[in-house]
């Protein structure tokens, strides 16, 4: 590739991140139409946006974005000088064509030609907005007597200028000081529940330093004698100083994991000066030989703070607030995806190589010797640490991907003729980017029903009392070591009466099935199923949820609705959060090797006669806290035994779903907790219903990781085994 493919490529990088700001910026503007307080610096941001994309597009020969950019930026810049007021109408307008602007540049990043078609009306109602009447400037205020602007001198005719030099009055002033960093001294006392529930201060310290300059000195003077010492006691406290920019919140965050296991005394104070404290400890008897310095980490490219680099104000708009301190970004570094793919793809190989020494050692029963049991301890740690760091590569958060979906909302509200507010939530939750390719599909079909089936028209919504404009909210959150995606609405919900008619004129279900609210609408899941009955540009053709649930299960997630009638409809997606590795429970099920994901266990239980109580001919449940949870015997459901095993013999897992549903699964034995290296069998074999993934064991074997949740409801309507229903439908 020549230098100048390497710019251009760099190029369009940028502009990623470009059109991600210019789009964080539009939808600030949007927010401050309703709370008044627009931010000028906002709209001078979304104007250098779109700005440099014009620029570095004309040093490719992209006229087409070029032209376009001119006109964006056009208005823009009337609006940050004052002419023209932003509004709602103007608002969407901006939105559209930052999507067109994200189309032109795809369209060079391709290589391929523009969609002219699509430019021209947009341009003509930029010019139409460009050419609205200005609105008043207010006048500018006196100047001070003493900053007055001296009157231009005039000009000799000789001197051959074409204009009157302007004096111009400038304050010298030497700047104010910047505000100190704080200090801040700290006394962490912990308990003996501390170290019970296995925390550990050094990594509470290791964050803390992350803030600022921190020192350290460790309090022995409550160590009794050694031969006085009890195990599960702590006798130490550790008094330590940050000093930095951190504030009190800030602090106080990285000791909330041990809030109630340990003590911490407080007290700021400005650098240099004493701190004050209300219940301050007593001073430790011992010297400063004991404290220890640790510097805060260096942040890549970052400088000292100076008068001239601190902040920058636009002339004429002084403030008398105090600028607060920014810190320098990050170095970054581009690297090509196929890399890192093939960097995870080793170390997973890693990964299972240890665990083939690990199980080699044990078979030949050395593994016990301490310099061996120690050297495969450590191998074992710094495997999953390369693992942990080299998967963190592929981490990103969701934002573009719900600024997409923001578009599609657009798109399908304008179509639909309903007025729609998009909200987002928990954009900088982070998922592997592949997950995040694949979630564009289905969130852009269930983004579509919710807008289509879910909400009703505006005066629908009038009529029952709503606001006309209806709510699409989409949210992601980490939950159990999985990343929840919520679509919300708060539409009419789901007619179920109206779904059942239809699953049975299409022979789904029969007349006579007695359904609960949850299996009518799991209902909504079957192939070529749709409640539309005239074919639209967005719906009722029957390509329906089915697509979406088949989508999600090739991730390896699951995919759930909650509806009320009359408030709306919640569709919940919940999925890992790689495709790379797992962390599973490694059990034994009828002499097969099976894994199940460690994020779904709740406990293990060793069911007793009287915890186990009959429903029916055929159900068992075990009594758990006083709530009866249905039992599955993993070896019956899978087909690798026929006859019926006492579960007094064998061991329970409990799962919970993120619907707080539970089961008990049943296995022969527990064998060991591990991470294990995910294979994908939908590309290789198909999709096994109850099986999520495989994996390779530390002896070369391949076991079955399942799906703990989709295992227990097939077992719940067909006992006889899901191995057989795979088989039958091959």
């Amino acid at each position: 590739m020549s230098s100048l493919d390497d710019i251009k490529q760099m190029f369009f990088l940028e502009c990623d991140e470009l059109l991600e700001a210019l789009n964080d910026g539009l939808t600030d503007i949007e927010a401050s139409l309703t709370s008044g307080a627009l931010d000028p610096e906002v709209i001078n941001a979304v104007f250098r946006n779109v700005h440099s994309i014009k620029g570095g597009a004309a040093s490719f020969g992209l006229d087409a974005l070029v032209r376009f950019s001119h006109a964006f930026e056009t208005v823009l810049d009337r609006m940050r000088s004052g002419t023209l007021t932003p509004d709602e109408a103007s608002i969407r307008l901006l939105h559209r064509c930052a999507d067109h602007l994200s189309d032109l540049v795809a369209a060079g990043r391709a290589d391929e030609s523009p969609d002219i078609a699509a430019s021209g009306p947009l341009l003509d109602q930029l010019e139409a907005l460009n050419d609205i009447g200005t609105v008043p400037v207010a006048p500018e205020p006196e100047p001070e007597p003493d900053q007055q602007i001296d009157a231009a001198p005039e000009v000799p005719e000789d001197t051959g200028l074409s204009f009157a030099p302007l004096a111009l009055g400038i304050d010298l002033a030497e700047p104010q000081d910047q505000e100190s960093p704080r200090r801040f001294e700290l006394v962490f006392t912990p308990t003996e529940s501390l170290f019970a529930t296995g925390h550990d201060p050094v990594h509470l310290f290791r964050e803390l330093a992350a803030l600022g300059d921190l020192s350290i000195k460790a309090e022995s003077d409550l160590l009794p004698a050694l031969e006085d010492v009890t195990p599960n006691i702590p006798y130490l406290r550790w008094r330590l100083e940050l000093e930095g920019e951190a504030s009190e919140e800030d602090i106080r965050e990285v000791f909330e994991f041990v809030d109630g296991l340990a003590e911490l005394d407080l007290a700021a104070s400005v650098a240099n000066t004493p701190p004050q404290r209300e219940n301050s400890l007593p001073d430790s008897p011992g010297g400063d030989d004991d404290v220890i310095p640790m510097q805060s980490a260096p942040v890549d490219g970052a400088t000292d703070p100076s008068p001239e680099t601190s902040g920058y104000e636009a002339p004429g708009k002084a403030s008398d607030q105090p600028v607060a301190a920014t810190k320098a970004p990050k170095s970054t570094v581009r690297v090509d995806l196929d890399l890192v793919d093939s960097l995870i793809n080793i170390v997973g190989e890693l990964v299972i190589n240890q665990s083939v020494l690990t199980q080699s050692f044990s078979e030949a029963n050395v593994a016990n010797r301490a310099d061996i049991g120690n050297s495969l301890d450590e191998y074992k740690s710094l495997a999953l640490q390369i693992q942990d760091s080299v998967m963190s590569l592929r981490a990103q958060s969701v934002k573009q991907l719900f600024q997409r979906m923001a578009r599609i909302v657009r798109e399908t509200s304008a179509v639909a003729g309903k007025a729609v507010v998009f909200e987002t939530d928990g954009e900088d939750t982070e998922i592997d980017k592949t997950v995040i390719e694949r979630l564009i599909e289905p969130l852009t079909h269930i983004l579509r029903n919710a807008i289509d089936h879910g909400l009703e028209t505006g005066e629908d919504r009038e009529r029952l009392g709503k606001p006309t404009r209806g709510v699409v909210r989409l949210s992601a959150t980490h939950r159990s070591g999985r990343v929840l995606i919520e679509v919300t609405d708060d539409g009419a919900g789901i007619n179920r009466a109206r779904v059942f008619d239809i699953a049975v004129r299409k022979g789904i279900v029969d007349a006579n099935a007695q359904l609960s609210d949850a299996e009518v609408d799991r209902l909504l899941f079957m192939p070529g199923f749709s409640t539309k009955e005239a074919v639209t540009d967005l719906s009722g053709r029957g390509v329906g949820m089915d697509v979406v649930r088949s989508a999600i299960q090739k991730l390896g997630g699951r995919i759930s609705i909650n509806s009320t009638p009359g408030r709306g409809t919640t569709l919940s997606i919940s999925l890992p959060l790689t495709l790379a590795v797992l962390d599973g429970m490694v059990v034994d099920v009828a002499g097969q090797t099976m894994v199940v994901p460690i994020t779904a266990v709740v406990e293990t239980i060793r069911p007793t006669p009287e915890d186990l109580h009959h429903i029916g001919a055929s159900t068992q449940v075990i009594k758990v806290r006083e709530t009866l949870v249905p039992i599955v015997d993993l070896g019956v459901a899978f087909g690798y035994r026929r006859g019926a095993v006492p579960f007094t013999d064998l061991v329970l897992l409990l799962i919970e779903t993120e619907q707080g549903e539970r089961w008990a699964l049943a296995l022969d034995r527990i064998i060991d907790q591990r991470q294990v290296v995910i294979k994908s069998l939908e590309g290789n074999y198909g999709h096994v219903p109850g099986v999520a993934a495989a994996t390779i064991l530390g002896d070369g074997k391949i076991a079955l990781i399942i799906d703990p949740e989709e295992t227990a409801r097939m077992a719940e309507r067909d006992p006889a085994g899901l191995l057989e229903l795979a088989v039958a439908g091959e």
